[in-house]
């Protein structure tokens, strides 16, 4: 059983950052490939960015590449996301999730039916 716990959400005016953090409990965390997603109300959760369980492989949405980074910190038991340069169409309800079938410790999916466990979520909140 994993337990994942999502700070760091908040409001912040166009242009600028945050960084949302993820710790995670329950696991051996550096098992376990990384997620992050988000959802606007009314629509779909759709993937942001994904990393390796050893953080060697990264993955982006096209619409946050180049802004946004995940990082993962394993002796902390946490995942990153930084966000910068945002945007208002980035305000949505961010969520952490952890996938534990990844056999590889490089292999990463984008495909939110990959993630079993899954964090309450943080709001990020991006004015114009």
């Amino acid at each position: 059983q994993v337990q994942l716990v999502e700070s760091g959400g908040g409001l912040v005016q166009a242009g600028g950052s945050l960084r949302l953090s993820c710790a995670a409990s329950g696991r051996t965390f550096n098992s376990d490939a990384m997620g992050w997603f988000r959802q606007v109300s009314g629509k779909e959760r759709e993937f942001v960015a994904a990393i390796s369980r050893n953080g060697g492989t990264t993955r982006y949405a096209a619409s946050v590449k180049g802004r946004f980074t995940i990082s993962r910190d394993n002796a902390k038991n946490t995942v990153y996301l930084q966000m910068n340069s945002l945007k208002p169409e980035d305000t949505a309800v961010y969520y952490c999730a952890a996938d534990t079938s990844r056999i590889s410790g490089s292999t990463i999916s984008s495909w939110l039916g990959s993630y079993d466990y899954w964090g309450q979520g943080t709001q990020v909140t991006v004015s114009s």
